[in-house]
């Protein structure tokens, strides 16, 4: 008497209890790895501003603002606004967050570029 064979599962009914969840997640790291490079991409470029370096270096050297919220000053992680630049000239519109031992506060800054040198209205 011959016996029968069942045909061979394929790869996927034999090893989808393991897949399924790997590859859920893997696409959810991808995606939440995505979003966060562009968040560090923006910030980043940001911060590397010279608008950015400038007011945070005027903020650093301003009396007022370290006897309010002591020394050292650190830069926040958040910034948020926009920066625009073409060549020499440019605006700038930016709120920077900054801490010290004694306390947090907010840089407000409104800039504009003119022949390469930015000015303050607002800072």
């Amino acid at each position: 008497m011959a016996e029968e064979q069942q045909p061979k599962k394929s790869w996927f009914s034999r090893n989808w209890k393991w897949f399924l969840p790997v590859g859920c997640l893997s696409a959810m790291t991808i995606f939440v790895g995505s979003i966060g490079l562009v968040i560090y991409l923006v910030f980043g470029l940001m911060k590397s501003s010279d608008v950015y370096k400038t007011a945070l270096a005027k903020a650093k050297e301003s009396q007022e603002v370290q006897q309010s919220i002591g020394t050292p000053i650190e830069e926040g992680v958040f910034v948020s606004g926009n920066i625009s630049v073409s060549g020499p000239v440019g605006q700038a519109n930016l709120s920077m967050p900054i801490q010290g031992p004694d306390g947090k506060a907010t840089i407000y800054l409104v800039a504009e570029k003119t022949a390469g040198e930015w000015v303050f209205s607002t800072l």
